[in-house]
Formats: structure tokens, sequence, C-alpha cells
């Protein structure tokens, strides 16, 4: 590979990571450049999962992709694409391949400092940090979290921000996770795609934003599940009506006017995944229907 003389440092921490449990692969990073999401992150479902930054050469993220498709472990490609690339000395990269094998590459010409750790299942990588704390808070907080592989990616981040991070301050972050048929209707693999372009806190942001992709994403626990029956049922009219979804009798009964309400409002706030065709009500959806109104209107004894 030859290198383009346009190129920019990418300065930045990252970690790329692998969970058994289901299959998920993903990368989470940070840096004090524009738009890092646009640069350091590719994964695809089944395959494996790249972060490609210091003075970024991005083919290796579609190479790297289709040296792993090919059957090559995330160290067999790395190696491969180091070997190839003349500036590879500048080069920093993570890898992690769909069977948890992880590997990682630090070149002697990235700026200090900078560094990698390898575990099992995952990378963490680095460049321009304050120190190699960084890495190290990283990886012990994604071995000892558990959890969604995209709430450990960002644990993992937080954890090497408060470690150092970044030596010349922050900018954005992105997180990636990819899964077979996850992205939106099932119909690609990108589960999980957030991006902070341009932000004073960006990790927080992302993980602002991550939170919102679980309200609105994940499906409802069982234990979340509250029936629609009595003061549950007249609250959720009471809100739907307040609302404008809802004009019938405040009466506490899940009827056929209160399931339209329901359906039309969870339609409308994008809350869909949520939606429950029994007489059931997710708690998490309450939650969110009491922050709709303007004021504490509704005063209820349901646990919610």
């Amino acid at each position: 590979m030859t290198t383009c003389k346009r190129e920019k440092l990418v300065a930045t921490f990252s970690i790329v990571a692998y969970d058994p449990e289901n299959g998920d692969l993903g990368i989470a990073v940070q840096s004090k450049f524009l738009a890092v999401g646009a640069v350091v992150p590719w994964a695809r479902a089944g395959v494996g999962a790249v972060a490609t930054q210091s003075w970024a050469n991005t083919t290796y993220g579609p190479e790297g992709l289709k040296l792993m498709a090919e059957g090559l472990s995330a160290q067999e490609a790395l190696a491969k694409l180091i070997e190839a690339d003349e500036e590879r000395d500048r080069r920093q990269a993570g890898m992690v391949d769909v069977r948890g094998d992880a590997a990682a590459y630090t070149g002697q010409g990235c700026f200090a400092w900078a560094g990698h750790i390898v575990g099992e299942g995952f990378a963490c990588q680095g460049n321009i940090l304050v120190g190699e704390e960084t890495v190290q808070a990283m990886a012990q907080t994604f071995e000892e979290s558990e959890g969604e592989l995209a709430d450990r990616l960002v644990a993992a981040l937080e954890a090497g921000q408060e470690a150092g991070g970044d030596s010349r301050g922050q900018q954005s972050a992105a997180l990636l996770v990819v899964r077979d048929k996850g992205g939106y209707g099932g119909f690609d693999d990108r589960y999980l795609d957030l991006r902070v372009d341009d932000h004073p806190t960006p990790i927080q942001e992302l993980k602002r934003l991550l939170g919102l992709h679980n309200l609105y994403f994940y499906k409802s626990k069982p234990e979340d599940l509250l029936p629609l029956e009595g003061e549950v049922a007249r609250e959720v009219q009471e809100i739907l009506s307040k609302l404008g979804y809802y004009r019938g009798e405040i009466h506490g009964l899940y009827d056929e006017a209160t399931r339209q309400a329901l359906f039309d409002f969870s339609g409308i706030e994008n809350l869909e995944e949520r939606w429950q065709e029994g007489a059931y009500i997710d708690q998490v959806v309450l939650e969110f229907m009491r922050r709709k109104l303007p004021s504490k209107e509704i005063h209820s004894e349901v646990l919610g």
C-alpha cells in the first residue's frame, strides 16, 4: 500500500472487541479530531472489526475485513496489511475476528505516548496519550464489565478518559456495533452506529446517545411489563388525554380506545420496539410518558 501526502494524524484511543455471548463485534473511539467516527471504525457481522488510527490508512478497514472474510485471523490479516504498507511505522491499528482472536500494532513512528494492550476478545490502542494508564484502564474496565457489548465499550472509553486520554483534549467519539440482521428492520448488520462529531465532552454525549438508542431499540424485558389495569391504566389514560391522544373516559379499563391511543403514541415517539400487543405496558415507556408532561401533573402511587 502507498500513502497519500494529504493524510492527517488521527491521534486517539480506541477499543475493538467481540462478544462471545451473541457474536456482536464493535469499536469505540475518542479523539481530539473532527468526526473520528468517519475514519477509525470498520466492522462486518460474522467477519471482524478494525480500528485504524495515528496517520490513519483507511484501507486497513475494508482490506482487513476482506482478509478476515477469506479466513485469515485478525493477527494474520493485520500482519499482511502492515507488510504491504510503506508507511507502517506511522500506523496504529487494532483488529478482532469472529472467533474472538485479537491483534494490535503500534508503529515506532507514532507520537508518544503510543501503545496497545491485547486481551481475550479485545484490543485497546492509543497514541498521543497522557500515558499508558489510558489503555490499561480501558482493558481492565472492559474485562471487568458486564452487559451488552456497546455498554462495555463505552465504559472502557470513559475509563480511558478518566485515566488521562488524549493529551491534546477531547473533540469527537464514535461507537459502532454490528450484528447479523441487527440493523433497523433486519435489513443490514449495523446494529448500532452512533457518532459525536464535535463536542466538548464527546464520551458523555456518546453515552447519552447510547441511552436513547437503548430506549428506542431495545426489546422490553418481561420483568419490566406492567398490567394495564386499575391505577396503571388510569394513569396511562390521564397522560394520553393530556397529550392529546386519548379522548375517552378516565375509567382505568384497557379498552380499544386506550389501546389505539397508546399505539399511536408509541408510533409517533418511535417506541414501537417496546409496544405490547396484550394489555401490558413497558414501565420504561410509562416513565417516558411521564416525562412528556410539562410538569408533574399526575400523582400516582404506581411504582414505575
